[in-house]
């Protein structure tokens, strides 16, 4: 979990160094006090920067919260220890999380977000001009109302008329739910151990409850965890595997985000296939959104969705069907450790 620390059980982080489980420091410029935000990524290996400030820190009845102002990723939100989205590149994360399957569509007028508490999902899909209804639905108020006081780029999002906010667990309000969408979108915590999103990421999810919420044509989409060449098994395999054992077409796709130190995954699938091509998804963008794009175009999306040989072969080799009973989980937590002159 995130909390303030002067030290852990491996090693504290400082402004002078970094010192290890062995007590060797290692010499860095500068003598001033800094506090870091140093998060664990697998056994061996920590993921740390500097910051300027702890901006606020809360704890839910489902998850603890933190907002830091970091020097090198401006305002970064972290719940459960994990960074969800930083400031500088957040806009990579949620233009492909929203708009690969809005523009497959050809008219994307009902969106359900699944998650997306911090309102940057919502954000991106107002964008579409197509879209009539967007219904949001996460579980915890208490994150959707920090990032609702804290996150300025998202209060005209909160604000949209268009936006309807449900506080709920996503699962029970789809299946209670009478409507379809044209698009439903996993934007769900990372499946942590012990964390309150995991079942959301199973086989019998996908197929008694999102599919059958999908209008004709419809398109789901899901974060699905790290995807780098070292990092792809720990979720993202198994998630697109699982999306294949449900839905006709599964495209797999990934970016390299900063903040996170890694490349990441997201998994697109529907009982329809996707036909648009570079050129016909740059004129949707042209047509269909308000506002330019920072990094998602067709010759990107096109890219994105071309795997490096390695992790190619493995979803291809993936047996793995994401259930209750066989859950995989990221790797790790985090924590602010708050440094001393040495």
């Amino acid at each position: 979990m995130a909390h303030i620390s002067g030290t852990n059980g491996n090693g504290v982080v400082t402004g002078n160094g970094v010192q290890n489980g062995n007590g060797h420091l290692s010499p860095t410029e500068g003598r001033r006090k800094s506090c870091w935000y140093e998060e664990e990524i697998e056994d061996n290996l920590r993921w740390c920067f500097a910051l300027n400030s702890i901006l606020h820190t809360g704890c839910s009845q489902y998850q603890d919260i933190a907002l830091l102002d970091t020097k090198p990723f401006g305002k970064a939100l972290v719940i459960d220890g994990k960074l969800q989205s930083a400031e500088t590149d957040e806009f990579i994360y949620h233009e492909c999380l929203v708009h690969p399957p809005l523009l497959h569509h050809p008219n994307p007028k009902t969106i359900f977000i699944m998650g997306g508490g911090e309102g940057s999902t919502a954000r991106e899909i107002l964008r579409h001009k197509t879209v009539g209804k967007v219904v949001m639905c996460d579980i915890d108020e208490e994150v959707v109302d920090f990032c609702k006081s804290y996150l300025d780029v998202n209060k005209e999002a909160f604000s949209s008329s268009r936006l309807q906010l449900i506080i709920n667990d996503a699962r029970a309000e789809l299946e209670k739910s009478k409507d379809c969408f044209d698009v439903i979108i996993g934007d769900l915590a990372d499946p942590i151990e012990g964390g309150p999103c995991y079942q959301l990421y199973t086989k019998s999810f996908y197929e008694s409850t999102v599919k059958p919420r999908l209008n004709e044509g419809g398109i789901f989409v899901t974060q699905a965890g790290p995807a780098g060449v070292f990092s792809h098994t720990e979720v993202f395999s198994c998630i697109n595997n699982t999306l294949r054992q449900v839905f006709k077409y599964v495209v797999p796709y990934s970016a390299h985000i900063p903040s996170y130190a890694d490349t990441w995954g997201w998994v697109m699938a529907s009982d329809t296939p996707f036909t648009a091509d570079s050129e016909e998804l740059d004129l949707r963008i042209k047509q269909r959104t308000k506002g330019d794009n920072r990094y998602l175009d067709g010759k990107t999306f096109a890219s994105a969705s071309i795997l490096c040989k390695v992790v190619r072969k493995s979803l291809a080799k993936e047996t793995q069907v994401y259930t209750e009973g066989t859950a995989r989980f990221i790797y790790g937590h985090g924590a602010v450790h708050k440094s001393h002159n040495a």
